[in-house]
């Protein structure tokens, strides 16, 4: 997932007469069965403390889901059919669940089965508990939640046709346990299928293989089916519905877009291709079969979200210069850091993200040369150095300690961003032949497993350092994976990588007007840099004419255009509060909505009103996930029970 600031880019239990159920405990680790279902699990590190499922005792392995998608009601609803391994003594299963109705839980011979749903937490559900006594199969009648964290529903204005509805789906990190009862924990890997019964003319997507054609379904509706024959962590389940039309873009590739969108989308993904050929020669084969995307409408809250065989994608990558495509690059080295080796639990969440970033640049340089690489790293380690301040000791670790927190609260540029100059330290202590012969090692090893921190480091220790206790002293592992803050043996960017730039800045501050030549020959790279090195207080006659000369207002570069408004609002500039107003209405991503609203809710003498009035009016067209992080500013939010700001 493309959660970064970087410029380039980043529940149970039984029923009513049965005993117990509400104080299930999290995660009680026993010993491993015989039968090796549960691979590394038993692993103190690899206990998931934002799941209720005991996968050692029994571990859901096959999904099958049966449906309907009403969107009228905005739930989905019908069956899933869960395979389960389980130890021989053990007669009952934990789910995870988030406000789910449950009908009916039946074995697949129709016996009804006892369970109940355990008390809500407010992070994690609630737990779902099964007594399916010797059956290793059962099927669960449901109804998915009221308002689901992981479902948006969209009217037809949220779209770019405004003619149709609109389903999307986001499961990372715990939020597919508001619309699928299975264990909800990215070490429980599952394969799965699904039937989903979507309205006319709509169209259904989903992050696995389409299995045939659409069938009709009476007059009104068309049933299409899916199969995942690899096994994926849970979080990567994911649909899409809506008036939706493809695209290829080469023999294992294609694009998925409203048709308002679909050729400028699809000129922006040309390369795709050659960064798919680029990342096997760096990392192995793909093994995924087909790399297709989806762009998404734009409240869809991230700028890219990896699931398998269809990436989805925020709109807000399309500039016409194909100038912010490093997502596309950081989404499919997800195709091996996070969706064939996954972090068994979110306290690991570098191992999916900080491998990606340090992939993806890796890629970018082989597509696009060397410049860009180490541009894209500059920029990858200004970020964090500007983040980390403004972080708790605790949130500046790669291996952080969720317990009693949400996985969201990990959610920073420290999994990404330092986990990247981590990996690129080792790399250039090692030699970059040697780190990369290691890393297509380590994807070989864990594909399709659940993958740990100290794993990574005792590999790390057999496999490159060996002994060498000069080598160990010099790459510092504990410290880097373990410590705070940065260590002072990280590898620096090239200090010549923006070195006009950062010319550019200095005499920007220093009072010299800003150079419209020198911008029209930058890259979009080179652009941030620019906007994001500008310090100090800017009174409203400089801010217009930066603003002036280099019409940052009007462009049509999503990423410039953040940074703009970011100076804007830090700088107290009323004249760009109309293009602020509609940047934040016409999309959600929340890499640019939060940092924004956040930054004037916390101006309390001029900042407040001002998102106090916005924020009603733009928050319907936000995700939930968006919304949850927004919410807990005070503002008001325009719903029946909003209570006024204090």
């Amino acid at each position: 997932m493309s959660l970064r600031l970087a410029g380039l880019a980043l529940g149970v239990l039984f029923l009513a007469s049965c005993r117990g159920g509400d104080d299930v405990p999290v995660n009680n680790v026993v010993d491993a069965p015989d039968t090796g279902i549960a691979p590394i699990l038993d692993r103190e590190d690899a206990v998931d403390v934002h799941s209720f499922a005991k996968p050692l005792d029994a571990r859901v392995h096959h999904v099958a889901l049966d449906l309907d998608v009403d969107f009228d009601a905005q739930r989905v609803a019908g069956t899933a059919t869960l395979d389960l391994d389980a130890k021989d003594d053990v007669d009952e299963v934990i789910l995870d669940t988030r406000g789910l109705t449950i009908n009916a839980i039946t074995a697949v011979d129709g016996t009804h089965l006892q369970f109940h749903t355990g008390k809500e937490d407010a992070t994690l559900g609630a737990p779902l508990t099964v007594k399916m006594g010797n059956y290793r199969k059962i099927v669960i009648d449901y109804v998915s939640a009221e308002e689901s964290t992981a479902l948006q529903f969209l009217n037809p204005e949220q779209t770019a046709g405004k003619r149709h509805p609109f389903l999307l789906s986001q499961g990372q990190a715990i939020e597919n346990r508001s619309w699928i009862p299975t264990q909800d924990s990215p070490g429980i890997r599952q394969t799965w299928e699904a039937k989903i019964r979507v309205p006319n003319p709509l169209t259904a997507v989903m992050s696995a293989a389409t299995i045939g054609d659409a069938v009709p379904d009476g007059d009104t509706h068309h049933i299409f089916r899916f199969e995942m024959e690899k096994s994926v962590p849970p979080y990567l389940i994911a649909i899409a519905v809506g008036d939706i039309t493809f695209e290829p873009l080469g023999l294992r590739s294609g694009v998925w877009a409203e048709p308002e969108t679909i050729e400028a989308a699809k000129a922006e993904l040309a390369d795709t291709e050659k960064m798919i050929t680029e990342a096997e020669k760096l990392f192995g084969p793909y093994d995924w079969g087909r790399y297709d995307m989806i762009v998404l409408p734009p409240s869809f809250p991230f700028g890219g979200m990896e699931n398998p065989r269809l990436t989805f994608l925020t709109p807000t990558f399309i500039a016409g210069d194909k100038s912010l495509t490093a997502l596309i690059a950081h989404e499919l080295a997800h195709s091996w850091s996070g969706n064939l080796a996954t972090n068994a639990t979110w306290a690991d969440f570098w191992l999916n993200e900080g491998m990606t970033v340090y992939a993806e640049q890796r890629i970018l340089e082989a597509v696009y040369g060397e410049k860009a690489y180490k541009q894209a790293v500059a920029l990858s380690v200004e970020d964090l150095r500007g983040e980390l301040p403004g972080l708790e000791p605790w949130q500046q670790a790669l291996a952080i300690d969720l317990e009693g927190k949400h996985p969201d609260d990990g959610f920073n540029g420290v999994p990404y961003d330092k986990g990247a100059a981590f990996l690129r330290t080792i790399e250039v202590a090692v030699g970059r032949e040697k780190f990369d012969e290691f890393m297509r090692g380590w994807f070989s090893r864990h594909a399709f497993q659940p993958v740990t921190s100290s794993m990574f480091l005792d590999e790390l220790r057999e496999e490159l350092v060996k002994g060498d206790e000069a080598l160990e002293e010099k790459l510092r592992l504990d410290n880097w994976v373990y410590g705070e803050g940065l260590p002072d043996n990280m590898v620096e960017p090239d200090p010549k990588a923006f070195a006009e730039v950062d010319a550019a800045i200095t005499a920007f501050d220093g009072g010299e007007t800003p150079n419209r030549e020198a911008w029209g020959g930058w890259n979009t790279a080179e652009r941030l840099r620019f906007l994001g090195g500008i310090e100090g207080d800017l009174p409203p006659a400089r801010m217009a004419a930066l603003d002036r000369a280099l019409g940052l207002s009007r462009t049509g570069n999503n990423e410039i255009l953040f940074l703009w408004l970011k100076l804007a609002v830090a700088n107290r500039y009323d004249a760009a509060l109309p293009t602020l107003e509609q940047f934040l209405t016409r999309q959600g991503r929340r890499k640019f909505v939060a940092p924004l609203i956040t930054a004037l809710a916390e101006d309390r003498s001029w900042g407040r009103a001002k998102a106090a009035e916005f924020y009603p009016k733009v928050r319907p067209g936000y995700h939930p996930i968006t919304q949850r992080g927004l919410d807990e500013l005070g503002l008001p939010t325009g719903v029946e029970d909003d209570s006024d700001e204090s």
